[in-house]
C-alpha cells in the first residue's frame, strides 16, 4: 500500500510540477507583451513626430510619389520579413530547440541567415537593374522618374530589414523581445532627423529632400541590422552565415514560407496596391483624366490622395503596433512550443487568452478613432502645405478603415494559431480570395461618393471576414475554441466600450471648446 501510494505521490509531484512550469512559461511570455508594447509605443509616438515633420512638405504630388516608393521596401519588411519569414522560421526553430538543443538551434540560424542573404541579394540586384532599365528607356513624366528615383535609392532597405527580421525572430525564440521592439526606433529617429534637414537646407520642388529621407531610410536600416547581430551575440546566438550544406530544417522553412506570404502579407498588400491605386487614379494639371480601352474618364481621386490615404493608415496602425502586433509576437513562440508538444489544450487556452485581449483592445481603439481620429490627424499632421482640407479627408478615410479595427487584431493571433501547427494552406486559399473581393470592391466603390474612403471599407469588410472565417474553421478543427468565453468577453467589452464613448462624447462637448480657444488646431472643424 505503502509503495502505491508513494508511486501516485510521486506522479502528482510531477504532474503539478509540469503544470506550475506551463503556468510559468505563459505568464513569461505574456508578461513580455508589455515590453514590446512599451518600446512599441515609443517608437509609434517617434513615428507620428516623424510623419508630422515630413508631413509639412504637403499632400502634394511629389510627396506622394516619396510614400508610394517607401511602401515597397516597407512591404517586403511587413510580409516577408516580419511576416513570412518569422512565421516559418519560429515554429522550426522552436521546434529544434525543444528536441535538440541550442547547439544544432545556431547551426540552423546560421545557415537560414546565410541562405536568406543570398536570396536578398540576388532579388535586389535584379531589381535594381530592373529599375534603371526603366528609368533609361521609359522614363515617363516627372512623376514617374522621380518615382524610379527614389525606388532604387531605398531598395537596399529591404535587405537589411529582412536580415533583421531574421535575428528579430530568433531572440524572440530565445524569449529576447527588448531589441526587436526598439529597432523601428532606430528609423524614425533617422527619418526626424532627415527630414528637419530637408526643411531646413533642400526644396521639394528640386527633390532633393526627398532624395535625403530615402538615403536615411537605408542608413537606419543598416544600424539596425548592426544592432540585432549585437543583440544575437549578447543572447549567445552569435552565428556566422553560411549556405552549404543546406540544412533540411532550412528547406522546410522555405517552403513554409512562400504559401505564407500572402496571408500574412493580404492587409499589407492591401494598402500597398491602395497607395498605388490611389497615386495611378489621382487626377493632376498633367493628367487629369483616363483612357482604357478607348473609353476617358476623369481620374476619381483628388491630387495627393495616397499620402491622405498614407496619413489614415498611420493612425488606425498606430495602437495595431503597440498592441495587436506585441501579442502576437509573443505567443506566438508560447504557440509553437505547444504545437511542438503535440499540446493542442494548451494551445488552445493560449489562443482563446490572445484571442480575448485582441478583441478587448481593438474594439475600443477602433470605436475612439473613428469619433477621434480626425482631430488627431488634424492636430498631428497639420502643418506646412498639410491643409485643413487635407486631415478632414485623411480623418473620413480613417473611419472607414476602423470599422475593421477588431479583425486586424485578432487576424494576427489566428494566423499564427495556424502557422504554429505548420498549416499554410488553409490561410492561403482564404486570403487568395480575400485579396480578390478586395481589391473588386476598391475598384468598383472609388467611384462612388466614398472616393478614397473605399480604401479603408473594402480592406475593413474583407477582414471582419477573414477573421471570422478563421475562427470558425479553428473552432471545427479543435471541438472549440472557448466561444462561451469569447462571448462574455464580448459583452463586457461592448458595455466597458459604451462607457468609454460616453466619456469621450462628454468631454467633447465640455472640454474639446474650452481647448479649442486654447489651440484651434484641437477643434476637427478648424
Amino acid at each position: 500500500m505503502q509503495v502505491f501510494v508513494a508511486f501516485f505521490s510521486h506522479l502528482w509531484i510531477i504532474y503539478r510540477v509540469n503544470e506550475t512550469q506551463q503556468h510559468h512559461e505563459r505568464e513569461h511570455f505574456f508578461r513580455s507583451a508589455k515590453v514590446v508594447a512599451i518600446l512599441t509605443m515609443l517608437s509609434r509616438i517617434l513615428g507620428l513626430i516623424r510623419d508630422r515633420a515630413i508631413f509639412a512638405f504637403g499632400a502634394n504630388r511629389a510627396m506622394s510619389t516619396f510614400w508610394t516608393a517607401f511602401r515597397i521596401p516597407n512591404t517586403f519588411r511587413r510580409m516577408f520579413g516580419e511576416g513570412a519569414l518569422s512565421a516559418a522560421f519560429v515554429p522550426v526553430f522552436t521546434e529544434v530547440s525543444e528536441a535538440e538543443g541550442w547547439n544544432r538551434a545556431r547551426l540552423v540560424l546560421a545557415n537560414a541567415a546565410g541562405a536568406l542573404a543570398v536570396v536578398l541579394g540576388i532579388l535586389l540586384v535584379v531589381i535594381e537593374v530592373g529599375l534603371a532599365i526603366w528609368l533609361v528607356f521609359f522614363p515617363g513624366g516627372w512623376d514617374r522618374t522621380l518615382l524610379l528615383q527614389l525606388l532604387m535609392i531605398v531598395m537596399p532597405f529591404m535587405f537589411t530589414i529582412c536580415m533583421l527580421a531574421l535575428g528579430a525572430a530568433a531572440l524572440n525564440c530565445r524569449g529576447r523581445f527588448a531589441y526587436p521592439a526598439f529597432a523601428p526606433i532606430i528609423l524614425n529617429i533617422f527619418l526626424i532627423a532627415a527630414a528637419y534637414i530637408a526643411r531646413g537646407y533642400c526644396t521639394v520642388a528640386s527633390n532633393t529632400g526627398l532624395g535625403l529621407l530615402s538615403v536615411a531610410v537605408v542608413a537606419a536600416g543598416i544600424v539596425q541590422l548592426l544592432g540585432v547581430i549585437w543583440a544575437l551575440r549578447a543572447a549567445g546566438l552569435g552565428v556566422i552565415p553560411n549556405v552549404k550544406p543546406l540544412l533540411p530544417e532550412v528547406r522546410r522553412m522555405g517552403k513554409l514560407m512562400l504559401p505564407m506570404m500572402i496571408p500574412l502579407g493580404a492587409v499589407q498588400l492591401s494598402s500597398l496596391f491602395d497607395g498605388w491605386y490611389a497615386w495611378f487614379m489621382a487626377a493632376t494639371a498633367d493628367s487629369p483624366t483616363l483612357t482604357i480601352l478607348g473609353w476617358t474618364f476623369d481620374k476619381p481621386l483628388a491630387e495627393g490622395a495616397a499620402t491622405r490615404i498614407y496619413a489614415a493608415e498611420r493612425l488606425y496602425n498606430f495602437p495595431m503596433g503597440i498592441l495587436a502586433i506585441s501579442i502576437a509576437t509573443v505567443v506566438f513562440p508560447l504557440f509553437s512550443r505547444y504545437a511542438a508538444r503535440n499540446d493542442t489544450q494548451g494551445l488552445r487556452e493560449a489562443t482563446n487568452r490572445a484571442l480575448r485581449l485582441c478583441l478587448f483592445m481593438g474594439i475600443p481603439s477602433g470605436v475612439a478613432l473613428m469619433v477621434l481620429g480626425g482631430p488627431a490627424i488634424s492636430a498631428i499632421y497639420r502643418s506646412g502645405k498639410f491643409t485643413p482640407a487635407d486631415a478632414a479627408q485623411s480623418g473620413y478615410i480613417l473611419q472607414m478603415y476602423c470599422i475593421g479595427m477588431w479583425a486586424y487584431f485578432s487576424n494576427h493571433v489566428l494566423l499564427r494559431a495556424f502557422f504554429s501547427q505548420k498549416d499554410v494552406m488553409t490561410p492561403l486559399k482564404a486570403s487568395i480570395v480575400r485579396a480578390g473581393i478586395n481589391v473588386l470592391l476598391v475598384g468598383g466603390l472609388i467611384f462612388t461618393p466614398l472616393g478614397a474612403g473605399a480604401m479603408g471599407l473594402a480592406t475593413a469588410v474583407t477582414s471582419s471576414g477573414y477573421a471570422l472565417l478563421l475562427v470558425w474553421i479553428l473552432h471545427r478543427r479543435w471541438g472549440r475554441i472557448g466561444l462561451g468565453a469569447i462571448m462574455t468577453s464580448l459583452l463586457r467589452i461592448a458595455i466597458a466600450t459604451g462607457a468609454m464613448l460616453g466619456a469621450i462624447l462628454a468631454g467633447w462637448k465640455y472640454v474639446v471648446p474650452l481647448l479649442g480657444r486654447i489651440s484651434p488646431r484641437l477643434d476637427g472643424s478648424n
